[in-house]
């Protein structure tokens, strides 16, 4: 079983792309979660990456600071980098994304919840009970 459940913070805003024929959404971003190590705090750092809708909504609706809740698989891929060295990294491909943010506190003003429809007051006799 490869599952994987993180709770953390944005350290820098997802960027947003596509891939392949078919112009796939992907989001990537990084994470830094904290953890006790012998009486001392530490913080581990992790890439994600999200497909398809999913993915978009994290770019719309979150950025740099935001606190979002992780599930997913953890992927180790290796790869060559500019120097022609060899390097792993092992990223969390998310299947799920919560945003824990309340609206007030979020980084992202972009995302609104309020509902602007105009309330207008019922009579007790139009209603049918």
């Amino acid at each position: 079983m490869n599952k994987v459940f993180l709770i953390g913070n944005l350290t820098r805003d997802p960027e947003l792309s596509t891939v392949g024929a078919n112009n796939t959404s992907v989001c990537r971003f990084s994470i830094a979660v904290n953890r006790r190590a012998g009486g001392n705090q530490e913080t581990d750092f992790y890439n994600v990456t999200v497909w398809r809708a999913l993915g978009e909504n994290c770019a719309k609706f979150i950025k740099k600071g935001s606190k979002v809740a992780i599930s997913g698989e953890i992927q180790i891929r290796n790869y060559e980098d500019k120097e022609g060295n060899k390097r792993t990294s092992v990223d969390v491909v998310a299947d799920a994304v919560e945003f824990l943010n309340r609206k007030d506190e979020n980084p992202s003003s972009s995302y609104d919840q309020t509902n602007n429809v105009e309330m207008k007051p019922i009579a007790d006799d139009s209603l049918p009970f």
